[in-house]
């Protein structure tokens, strides 16, 4: 029986910190940069990326869709190996939800 407030201190602590954890992870996501939604002057911000380089990464998603990695960039005119690999912590391609998932019901009116 006296291990019982032990266990469940431990427990505790150990949800406050997958918790803590998360919210980081959340956090970090949330400060990067969409390849998939960003626009030109958005793209502009990040390391290495000017006004051209910027404006190829939008022409090479209206004209090849969505990215579906990062490391597709690559495939974009002006990006090459080095300048992609630092760029890996500054963007991301977001969760997208699976082209076969349901929508989400939409709410009712008045509800």
């Amino acid at each position: 029986m006296a291990n019982r407030p032990k266990r469940f201190i431990a427990a505790l602590l150990l949800g406050i910190t997958l918790l803590a954890a998360g919210s980081s992870l959340a956090a970090e996501e949330a400060q990067k940069i969409n390849l998939n939604t960003a626009s030109a002057q958005e793209l502009t911000s990040l390391r290495g990326i000017g006004d051209k380089t910027a404006a190829a990464i939008v022409e090479y998603r209206e004209s090849h869709g969505t990215f579906k990695s990062v490391d597709e960039l690559v495939e974009v005119r002006g990006i090459g190996e080095k300048l992609m690999t630092s760029l890996r912590d500054q963007v991301t391609i977001g969760t997208a939800a699976p082209a076969n998932a349901p929508a989400a019901p939409k709410p009712k009116p008045g509800s």
